[in-house]
C-alpha cells in the first residue's frame, strides 16, 4: 500500500520535509503518525494536539485507510 503523507507549518519545519510517500500496511491514519513517530525525526508527531487529514478532509486518528490515500498531519489552528 502506498500512501502519500504531508506535513504542514512548524511540523514541516521540524521534520524539514513537505512530504513523503509510504510503503507498508497500515491501517489508519494513527498506524502511519505511529510508524513515523518512532523515528527522532519525526518526533513532534507524538504530540496530543496533532491535526490530521485523509484526502483533504478533516478525520481523527482512527480514519481506516486505502492505498492511494493521502494524509496530512498539522498543529492545531487558531484564529486572531
Amino acid at each position: 500500500m502506498s500512501i502519500n503523507v504531508l506535513f504542514f507549518a512548524r511540523y514541516s519545519e521540524a521534520i524539514g520535509l513537505d512530504s513523503l510517500e509510504m510503503e507498508g500496511e497500515f491501517a489508519t491514519v494513527d498506524a502511519v503518525r505511529q510508524a513515523l513517530a518512532a523515528e527522532a525525526d519525526f518526533a513532534v508527531l507524538n504530540e496530543t494536539s496533532l491535526m490530521c487529514a485523509r484526502n483533504q478532509e478533516l478525520c481523527s486518528l482512527d480514519e481506516p485507510l486505502q492505498a492511494g490515500d493521502e494524509v496530512a498531519f498539522f498543529p492545531p489552528v487558531t484564529g486572531g
